[in-house]
């Protein structure tokens, strides 16, 4: 996943600075790489440019000053539509699968809707791939072999969301909730349960 997309997700419960972004960045993806303080900065540097954060306040203090970031409506629009869109199973997808999920669970943006879409699409390319194959013989080993590849891979992957679909059925969302609504697609739910009852 792009750092800009991270960060836009991390901005939707309200807005952040900086240190703050880097450290629940790395507190929401633990084990998995974490950022820079150089590259927050210059990341939100480009989104300020494209008009997808802007500056909210500075913070002052004992220590020097920290601009506070916030999504515009247009980085808003943005962050949704990423939650909601599946990623293409071609090429290496793992690690933005893995964050986009985290995300969606994190912000209660129905991360069983998000899986659902992902298997969809990998039943879709694992269907594209020719069921008979390159028949036998030395001269086609090499298509079986990466026809194979591909298709384990799509085979693994979709063991995967089983797989996250239950840890997330067994944990509670945390509580890092929009303090402002986003405007939801069908396929997401970012309210407070009306009965006050525990997240889906």
């Amino acid at each position: 996943m792009a750092t800009g997309e991270a960060l836009l997700a991390l901005l939707v419960p309200g807005p952040r600075h900086g240190y703050d972004l880097k450290r629940t960045h790395d507190e929401w993806f633990a084990g998995m790489r974490p950022l820079a303080y150089g590259q927050v900065y210059s990341t939100l540097s480009r989104l300020q440019r494209d008009g997808l954060v802007q500056v909210a306040h500075t913070e002052t203090g004992d220590g020097p000053e920290r601009v506070v970031y916030e999504l515009t409506a247009a980085g808003r629009q943005w962050v949704t539509g990423w939650l909601s869109e599946p990623v293409d199973p071609a090429g290496g997808h793992a690690e933005e699968m893995i964050r986009k999920i985290v995300a969606a669970y994190r912000l209660n943006a129905d991360p069983d809707g998000l899986m659902a879409r992902q298997r969809a699409v990998h039943l879709r390319r694992i269907r594209a791939i020719d069921p008979d194959g390159p028949s036998g013989g030395t001269a086609e080993l090499a298509p079986n072999l990466q026809v194979d590849h591909a298709r384990l891979h799509l085979d693994a992957d979709l063991r995967w969301l089983e797989l996250a679909a239950e840890r997330i059925r067994r944990h509670p969302a945390p509580s890092e909730r929009p303090a402002t609504s986003i405007e939801p697609t069908p396929s997401m739910d970012l309210t407070e349960p009306s009965d006050g009852g525990a997240r889906r």
